[in-house]
């Protein structure tokens, strides 16, 4: 008979399978065996009575299936024809003579080409570019005097506009820009090895330099003659000879990092034909006065731009975006590699467009779209994009390790890149009198006297006293990397096994207990250290050495005042600051451009340094920037290096590392110290 209990009993646990087959996503039907206790009332004669018994059954139920674990497709880019980057800044000018910004580089140095470049990752060797090989002393394109460099121009090379590459458009280059010499722009680097001219403007020789900047007093003022004069001299400077497919350079003086110099931007070639339709000069030494100094607002190649890179120039929104897109016609065929192991042929990647997109917000919403596959992250948003980095990768080795926190995140991050910049503390040997910063002018308790860092025992006590690592970890968000010396890392001439300073209190109050006779543990001592207003950076620092100042010695005591930029720069020039916080970029990736400004140039004079030092390291710059032989310039600025650390004159901080985020569906991207653009011609993007 039917048992209306029991039924219930089943109908509830159909229900119940029901219930979980319809909560599970993925489930399957096996059949199991089922045991389970059955209390049934039954009638033996005569009786209802409960009788329990054991039943086992087989049934079907559902289960969970096992969960599939599927491996991450590929990343691939949404086109893999199309880089898209997001920057704040827009080009000033295309003309390669005239720009002087990272971000009208970034368009030059994709769409043009010089004689020679940096050799991929390695910023102090070189590759040929439009030379055929590099001038040596071995194979005589040198001279051994250093004052002549001859390059042979490769042929069969095409300008985007149709014109084809001869030897008379690269002397035309650079002649076109040493006589437009305009003070906002870079040719003060080339005109002091190829002229000898120091002032930085190709007008030195006329009037005593007079007319410096001024074109329409050249113009008025200088007779024909002295026009003409310069004209021939540049000529004579830079020439070509089409016949035999060479340009030579005489240079006024043997220059070290001359092809350093000639690896920048203002090195790249112009088609002489082409740049006089658009209203260039036209290479008449009784005309280039017409040219002299114009700006970039009434320069005649501002928005034009024709090279024989990979790249041409599609078009450019000021303010809004530029484009490039293949060039079809690229003179580099497969198998002719940039460098050894290098990207050759056609470029992967068939267009690029710079969007000039001012706001963080909205650079970053579209990166984690995946609508752009690089953009501008300032420093402090770091923390905002690292939770989303699937794995961070070497810039040296090339190698990526994935995230722990984070494996599929969809960027990658190369970190620690190395910078070309610094921050240092500057110490005056002899101040201006009427300095307001030095209080009573007097060792007295209440300042100090104008030569009161002429002390070596005091300069170097400032450099024991401060706290490198806390200023690396609170300054620099932990990014900061030491340097001994004025030269930076990973640059010819600085020495990994130099001396350094470290901090050390101890010998800091050893020092000052010795310096000025004794006198400062009793007497004390009080100055203002400035920085320039809303740099917090060097806020940190001036606030460091207060600090650590105190602690020794109640009577060392560090004011800080915090100025206005114009302020601060006037008083720093004119050597009013007994300590300035202070920074430096690099215009060319070479030892000279750090070794001069800190020890015989601009910080030199800034600081007072005394003539005799100055020309203990003169000897030593003049030696280094005139030597040919790179081993022999290492030497020399090892020497340089190791009297800078000796004699103290400042506080040498440390290089911020820099840092780059992509999409892990980007490839080829290298760290390229000494340029301003990533090389799109060895870059790819990932394809299904």
């Amino acid at each position: 008979m039917f048992n209306k209990k029991a039924g219930l009993l089943l109908v509830a646990l159909a229900l119940i399978a029901v219930l979980l087959v319809a909560c599970q996503p993925e489930t399957v039907v096996e059949q199991v065996e089922v045991t389970r206790v059955v209390t049934e009332t039954v009638v033996e004669e005569g009786q209802t009575v409960e009788v329990t018994r054991v039943v086992t059954e087989v049934q079907e139920v559902a289960v969970p299936a096992e969960p599939v674990v599927e491996e991450a497709g590929p990343m691939v880019a949404p086109d893999p024809t199309t880089y898209v980057e997001m920057v704040f800044g827009d080009p000033d000018t295309l003309d390669p003579n005239l720009a002087y910004d990272t971000a009208s580089s970034r368009v030059i140095d994709t769409v043009m080409e010089g004689l020679i470049t940096y050799n991929h990752k390695d910023a102090t060797t070189y590759v040929p570019v439009l030379a055929l090989e590099l001038p040596t002393a071995d194979n005589g394109l040198i001279s051994e005097d250093g004052l002549t460099y001859t390059f042979n121009i490769r042929e069969g090379v095409t300008f985007h506009e149709g014109g084809t590459l001869e030897p008379h458009d690269i002397a035309y280059t650079f002649q076109r820009g040493l006589l437009q010499s305009d003070p906002n722009g870079p040719q003060w680097l080339l005109l002091e090895p190829i002229l000898g001219y120091a002032s930085g403007d190709v007008t030195e020789e006329i009037a005593d330099g007079e007319y410096f900047g001024d074109p329409e007093g050249l113009k008025a003022n200088a007779s024909p003659e002295e026009l003409a004069a310069v004209c021939e001299k540049v000529q004579a400077a830079v020439v070509a000879d089409d016949d035999a497919g060479t340009v030579t350079f005489n240079l006024a003086q043997p220059w070290g990092p001359f092809m350093a110099t000639l690896a920048g931007t203002w090195g790249k070639t112009l088609d002489m034909e082409w740049a006089i339709e658009q209203g260039a000069w036209d290479g008449d030494c009784a005309t280039w006065q017409n040219w002299y100094a114009p700006g970039s607002e009434n320069d005649e190649l501002t928005s034009v731009i024709n090279g024989t890179g990979p790249y041409k120039l599609d078009h450019w929104t000021p303010g809004e975006e530029w484009v490039l897109v293949r060039y079809d016609n690229y003179w580099r065929q497969d198998g002719t590699p940039k460098w050894e192991g290098g990207p050759s042929g056609l470029a992967s990647i068939e267009t690029i467009i710079h969007q000039v997109v001012n706001e963080w917000g909205t650079r970053f919403a579209a990166f984690q779209a995946g609508d752009a596959a690089a953009v501008s992250v300032p420093g402090e948003n770091e923390p905002q994009v690292d939770p989303m980095v699937g794995e961070f990768c070497d810039w040296q080795t090339g190698e990526c390790t994935p995230n722990p926190d984070n494996p599929d995140g969809p960027f990658r991050k190369w970190d620690n890149l190395p910078s070309v910049s610094r921050t240092d503390v500057f110490l005056n040997f002899n101040l201006s009198e009427d300095s307001p910063y030095i209080g009573s002018g007097k060792l007295d308790g209440n300042g100090i006297p104008p030569n009161f860092f002429s002390d070596i025992n005091v300069r170097k006590a400032f450099n024991y006293c401060f706290d490198y690592d806390t200023y690396i970890e609170e300054a620099q968000n932990g990014k900061g990397v030491r340097n001994n010396g004025p030269i930076i890392k990973d640059m010819l001439g600085y020495n990994e096994d130099g001396e350094m300073y470290t901090y050390d209190p101890a010998k800091c109050e050893e020092l000052l207990a010795t310096a000025w006779d004794g006198q400062l543990p009793e007497t004390g001592f009080r100055f203002q250290i400035a920085f320039n207003t809303g740099n917090t950076t060097r806020q940190t620092a001036a606030a460091i050495f207060q600090s650590e100042l105190r602690a020794i010695n109640p009577k060392y005591q560090i004011d800080i005042v915090g100025l206005p930029w114009p302020t601060f720069l006037r008083s720093f020039r004119s050597g009013q600051l007994p300590v300035a916080i202070s920074g430096w970029i690099e215009d060319i990736h070479d030892p000279h451009n750090w070794a001069q400004p800190f020890t015989v140039g601009t910080y030199a004079g800034r600081q007072n340094m005394p003539d005799e030092l100055k020309a203990q390291f003169q000897e030593l710059v003049t030696a280094g920037v005139m030597a040919a032989d790179p081993a022999e310039r290492e030497q020399i600025y090892f020497d340089l290096q190791k009297l800078f650390h000796d004699q103290a004159p400042q506080v040498t901080l440390s290089q911020r590392t820099g840092f780059r985020y992509e999409q892990r569906w980007v490839q080829g991207w290298y760290n390229r110290v000494g340029a301003f653009a990533p090389d799109y011609y060895a870059m790819s993007l990932a394809s299904e």
